[in-house]
């Protein structure tokens, strides 16, 4: 098997184990813009009944309907890759470098430590995958993040780095509603 990884299963017939999420079973987040997040897999078990726990492997959400001007500042993460592809809509995305339009179908893949941010700048929702290698436990970040605006500077920042987000301008500041840096 060159090249690829060392077996992790090492049974001689399979198992049973897949796991299958409907349509039908509803987002496991809506913020109050009526945003929604699927939390399709998460890398830990999250006590969501509906989600995949992937033993760290990787975390996939769908974020739906992200309103027009929401968004986030620069950013990067220490101990994960981050993946965006976009399934409606049009999401500004920043690379590093510059901001591009990634309309539906178009891929961003930040590798650990890369710049990013993403925007929506259109004048409609937007809808896209967000994947996450190693799988974290990204869950208290996306529900509790609208809490940050009432705390001090100092429990902003460690909510952050509980979470493994680095924002570089403005210092510590995250995710802001309008989606750009100033």
């Amino acid at each position: 098997m060159s090249g690829y990884p060392e077996p992790r299963y090492h049974g001689e017939t399979g198992q049973v184990s897949a796991f299958h999420r409907p349509a039908s079973a509803g987002p496991d987040l809506v913020s109050s813009s009526g945003m929604k997040t699927f939390y399709l897999a998460t890398g830990k078990p999250a006590g969501k009944r509906l989600s995949a726990p992937t033993g760290g492997e990787f975390g996939l959400y769908h974020v739906v309907d992200l309103v027009p001007g929401a968004g986030t500042g620069t950013h990067f993460h220490r101990t994960m890759s981050e993946s965006f592809f976009v399934t409606s809509g049009s999401l500004r995305v920043f690379d590093g470098e510059r901001w591009v339009d990634a309309p539906r179908n178009d891929f961003l893949y930040v590798p650990p430590g890369g710049l990013h941010a993403f925007a929506n700048e259109s004048d409609e929702p937007v809808s896209f995958l967000m994947l996450f290698t190693p799988g974290a436990p990204r869950e208290g970040y996306f529900e509790h993040v609208a809490e940050v605006a009432g705390l001090s500077q100092r429990e902003r920042e460690d909510f952050f780095l509980a979470h493994d987000s680095y924002f570089t301008e403005p210092r510590d500041q995250g995710p802001r509603p309008d989606g750009r840096d100033e």
